[in-house]
């Protein structure tokens, strides 16, 4: 069944302009026809379509379904965006395909992108969402300076991952011998220069945990999507 975003289709009982085009004129779906809609906040409603309008699509609500993440608690990645925006961009697909609840693009340093316009950003989200059988969006939020993603009130567990050989390394645990999977976590991973010193010294002091994601040194766009990963991982095998 084909699905669709509409944040407000509880009240207004009607798809998006972009969505009512793409139902109506793209897959050519008509009244009496059933869809999927989700709101992105992790409710599923199958509805009928009532009036087929390429513009305003109008539908009615038969039934609806809470599906609220599988990975349970929340995973929030603050990143510093890629001078490369296509590589920021794939990373936020996958990351939403995997299962994530934040993601926060960081203001650093040595960032090499310093402006961020989310619009397309926000689309891709939605569409990863839709394509991965999801029913609740990742909250993005606008491009954070690093001292407010350090300094913000966090209760659950929260690591960053450097790779700065002057920075203390001896320290760091690999992130799924610390990670714990029934606790909120926040992880944070640096611009392509990595982390100015003073920038993990603040986060260390407070109390980030230092890990690792293994020996290879990767892209900014694939350590995030590799911290993902392994938590989601960690979570598995738990269950497992």
């Amino acid at each position: 069944m084909h699905r669709f975003f509409a944040p407000d289709i509880a009240t207004t009982l009607t798809l998006p302009e972009e969505e009512s085009r793409h139902c109506v004129r793209v897959l050519r779906l008509a009244e009496g026809d059933e869809i999927e809609v989700i709101d992105g906040c992790g409710t599923i409603f199958r509805c009928r379509i009532a009036i087929a309008h390429n513009k305003h699509c109008a539908v009615e609500i038969l039934s609806q379904e809470e599906c609220m993440p599988h990975w349970g608690a929340k995973i929030e990645l603050a990143v510093a965006p890629t001078k490369n925006l296509d590589r920021i961009e794939w990373m936020a697909e996958k990351c939403t395909e995997m299962g994530i609840d934040r993601i926060t693009p960081l203001l650093c340093t040595h960032s090499e992108r310093k402006v961020l316009k989310t619009d397309r950003l926000h689309k891709i989200l939605v569409a990863a969402m839709k394509q991965s059988l999801k029913a609740q969006l990742p909250q993005l939020d606008e491009l954070t300076p690093i001292k407010d993603v350090i300094n913000e009130d966090f209760s659950g567990q929260r690591f960053i991952a450097y790779c700065d050989e002057s920075l203390p390394r001896e320290e760091r645990k690999s992130l799924p011998q610390v990670y714990d999977p029934n606790k909120d976590a926040l992880v944070m991973i640096g611009p392509e220069g990595d982390f100015d010193p003073h920038e993990v010294e603040a986060a260390l002091n407070a109390g980030f945990i230092p890990v690792t994601l293994g020996k290879s040194r990767l892209r900014t766009e694939t350590a995030a999507m590799m911290a993902v990963a392994m938590m989601h991982t960690a979570k598995t095998v738990i269950e497992s």
